[in-house]
């Protein structure tokens, strides 16, 4: 799940981090449709937005490369929402809503998202447009 070669990635839908966070997200997405209805509006709604945010900051942070440090800071933003929806995996298993082995799953998946992050954040410069 490590980085792509940034001058074979034309724009973020290329980058692996991006699809594993997609893969994931969409996951959520389905497991979560399980979860109780009285949690539509809370636990549901919260894994369901930090997961699909990941997404839509290395997204944002791919247009703003540019700039290293907004690209890091988006990255940044990514990793945080990434570690938001951990917690939320973490609750789900614990409550009851999620199969341990669907959690453990997830949790890999944002494990490698997260380390991917943070190595793009370690080498901007290798992802800079001139």
């Amino acid at each position: 799940m490590g980085s792509n070669d940034s001058r074979l990635v034309r724009d973020h839908r290329n980058l692996r981090v991006f699809g594993s966070a997609r893969d994931a997200a969409m996951r959520i997405y389905e497991l979560s449709e399980e979860f109780p209805i009285e949690e539509r509006y809370s636990l549901t709604a919260q894994i369901r937005r930090s997961s699909r945010s990941v997404c839509a900051n290395i997204a944002e942070g791919w247009q703003k490369r540019r700039y290293p440090a907004s690209f890091v800071a988006k990255l940044v933003d990514a990793a945080g929402e990434a570690d938001e929806t951990r917690v939320w995996i973490d609750f789900a298993r614990r409550c009851g809503f999620l199969e341990p082995q669907d959690a453990a799953v997830l949790e890999t998946s944002y494990d490698g998202v997260l380390a991917s992050l943070v190595a793009m954040q370690r080498r901007p410069r290798d992802w800079h447009v001139r």
